[in-house]
């Protein structure tokens, strides 16, 4: 088979991220800090927006990106490279998110907190901030989605987040959830039906 220039060049950047990758492993479980330096700038903003969008409090996303990384540095050693260094990130991640919502004795404590996507005197949250890809004219809308989004069953939640606002692949939440591709599939559909529903008075009026 004829590997064209365009389709050359692709794997060229493929195989130098494997390698890149593959390169920062190895320093991670040499135990370099620098390297454990560079994986916490490239993931602190897309772990962080990942549980953001589970939780939907700031304080508790921060909380939780924080010991995702202290596993991650203490645990780096037993990473078998199975599945992409950033699926594993993410799949433990989501874990310590799904934990903290487990622990917390009745859904009311979670609905007790001031969503970071409802305005109040003491908290005034921008939508745009704290999801980059809401663009500022449609605000109005994004706090209708993400509030719907918020209602959702967990599982419902997580793969609608990670599948539709974080731009995950399917194949990367089934690892991330470890469910099957099927699985996730039926949880988006399940989610945007549910959604569809919620928001049909918004988009009917």
């Amino acid at each position: 088979m004829l590997i064209l220039p365009k389709e050359l060049n692709s794997l060229n950047i493929y195989y130098k991220y494997i390698l890149i990758e593959k390169e920062l492993i190895a320093s991670l479980k040499q135990g370099e800090a620098s390297a454990f330096k560079v994986l916490v700038e490239n993931y602190q903003d897309r772990v962080y927006y990942s549980v953001l969008n589970i939780l939907h409090n700031g304080v508790e996303a921060e909380d939780t990106a924080q010991e995702t990384f202290i596993q991650v540095y203490e645990s780096i050693s037993g990473f078998k490279e199975e599945s992409s260094l950033a699926t594993w990130i993410y799949r433990i991640a989501i874990r310590k998110a799904l934990e903290k919502i487990r622990k917390q004795k009745n859904r009311q404590r979670l609905h007790s907190i001031v969503p970071w996507w409802m305005p109040s005197e003491e908290k005034s949250v921008d939508a745009a901030y704290l999801n980059p890809g809401i663009n500022n004219e449609n605000k109005e809308k994004a706090t209708l989605i993400f509030k719907a989004i918020s209602e959702l069953p967990h599982n419902q939640r997580v793969a609608f987040t990670l599948i539709r606002v974080q731009g995950m692949k399917h194949e990367e939440v089934s690892e991330i959830m470890q469910l099957s591709i099927k699985a996730v599939e039926s949880l988006l559909s399940r989610a945007k039906e549910n959604l569809k529903n919620k928001l049909k008075h918004y988009y009917n009026s």
